[in-house]
């Protein structure tokens, strides 16, 4: 399978409002957790008549043709792995992913924007290791100075993330929107009885 084969499987959530199946890879973890990895129902069916799923649950619902009958798919697992991405891309969604959806400076949630450690005005690169997350008022507050000009100070330093790092964050972020029985497959942070 080719690399871009993988985003073939992350849909937009919006058009998975009714009966979206999680994919999961054939290590049964989901092939992506922010977004998570769901099918349109329409598509989990076409992958079990096209044999490149196998179904692990089901809705209570059907969808049938004149011969045929079968319950939607509410999970399914792939039946050739797709091997993971090693290399985290830099877009602001990874980065805000990485500062846990909080600003750098003061550890705002709302209002996010992205920030030069280093001002570009004062040779400041656009990477991991120069740009955080910040709310817009600590955008301002710190416009093109240095971190002791502004009395600003980071929470942790910028780093470039490790893929983990990143699917362990997306955990603590569940969907709005989960079904009972993709629970066993996502982990979210529960305890796990003894």
């Amino acid at each position: 399978m080719d690399g871009d084969f993988r985003h073939d499987f992350v849909r937009d959530p919006h058009a998975n409002s009714q009966f979206p199946a999680l994919v999961l890879n054939a290590d049964y973890r989901p092939l992506s957790y922010l977004p998570l990895s769901l099918w349109p129902w329409q598509e989990s069916v076409k992958a079990v008549f096209l044999d490149r799923v196998s179904i692990v649950a089901e809705y209570e619902e059907t969808v049938h043709s004149q011969s045929f009958e079968m319950n939607i798919p509410s999970v399914v697992v792939l039946k050739d792995f797709v091997k993971p991405r090693k290399r985290v891309a830099f877009t602001r969604f990874n980065l805000f992913l990485r500062d846990e959806f909080s600003c750098q400076y003061c550890g705002a949630h709302q209002d996010l924007t992205f920030d030069h450690v280093i001002p570009r005005a004062l040779g400041g690169v656009t990477s991991w290791e120069n740009v955080v997350a910040a709310c817009a008022p600590c955008n301002v507050r710190k416009g093109s100075k240095t971190l002791r000009a502004s009395g600003l100070h980071l929470r942790r330093p910028a780093r470039r993330p490790e893929a983990q790092q990143l699917i362990n964050n997306g955990r603590r972020f569940p969907p709005k929107r989960l079904h009972n029985s993709w629970a066993d497959f996502l982990y979210w942070d529960s305890e796990l009885e003894a």
